[in-house]
């Protein structure tokens, strides 16, 4: 059985997080570290967008300022989150990789299995949808608010038919990050108080939708799982769903430099978070 690594990184702030992220990419292209697991939390509570998002457009730094929030832009796609009640993992691997499929949509849903199989170990009854039956992508599909959890992928994990995990994928180096929010509790209207809207009316349209689609940990089981038991569970999960044994282990001295690095140069810059 392979060995990967298991990271537990802690609670962190939002340029610090993206920058670990794209550390192990690196790190792992290069062949230093071996395929890696990471689980993290935020300190602040922060929002995240897409790479390609307008950040003028559909955030409102007003509200995120009054109520204390972090900012950070995403070196993947997709839509905003608020990374608040949450575990957050990353995954990274080499496109190479005798378990990865070439295809975006396939890997996705390869290393979405170690999510479905956490969820399982929560006793959640959560299952893989395939959003290629027109059926399912029309119950799925967004109706455009700028929320991660309104847009839904390709392979979408979903508990009783909503959404409970929000992920994204960038492949850079030959190596593939995937990353995303486990809600364990949501705070809609935090959220939507954040983004910029042309009406309160479509906001509160918007805001229902979501909730419909998008749930929590908590929602379902009815008690407040800790980010101490969610990793155990989810580690556990990853080890079933990919079929390989975990050690954990920290960063290695290149991952913190280059961390570091990037921290000062990229994520932590406005001319990366602010440039669209």
């Amino acid at each position: 059985m392979e060995t990967w690594r298991v990271l537990n990184t802690g609670f962190s702030g939002p340029a610090w997080n993206m920058a670990v992220d794209e550390a192990i990419l690196n790190a792992h292209s290069r062949g230093l570290v071996p395929p890696t697991i990471r689980f993290f939390g935020w300190d602040p509570a922060t929002l995240s967008i897409g790479y390609f998002q307008r950040s003028a457009k559909e955030v409102n730094f007003d509200a995120l300022k009054e109520k204390g929030l972090g900012f950070v832009r995403r070196p993947t796609g997709g839509r905003a989150v608020l990374h608040d009640q949450e575990l957050t993992y990353s995954v990274i691997v080499s496109e190479s990789h005798p378990m990865m499929p070439s295809s975006v949509n396939e890997s996705y849903r390869v290393l979405s299995m170690g999510l479905l199989e956490g969820f399982r170990e929560l006793g959640l009854n959560a299952e893989m949808v395939s959003l290629a039956d027109e059926e399912e992508k029309k119950k799925f599909e967004s109706m455009g608010s700028a929320a991660c959890f309104d847009s839904p992928s390709w392979y979408e994990l979903v508990v009783e038919g909503r959404k409970v995990v929000g992920s994204a994928q960038v492949r850079q180096l030959h190596t593939i990050l995937q990353h995303g929010s486990i809600l364990l509790d949501l705070d809609a209207e935090l959220l939507f108080s954040v983004l910029t809207f042309s009406s309160e009316r479509i906001r509160e349209r918007m805001m229902e939708t979501f909730k419909e689609r998008a749930v929590s940990i908590k929602d379902f089981s009815g008690e407040v799982i800790s980010y101490d038991r969610a990793v155990e569970a989810f580690t556990a999960g990853f080890a079933r769903g990919l079929g390989v044994k975990l050690e954990a282990a920290g960063l290695t001295p290149f991952e913190q430099e280059l961390a570091e690095q990037l921290v000062r140069e990229k994520y932590g810059a406005d001319s990366w978070n602010y440039k669209k």
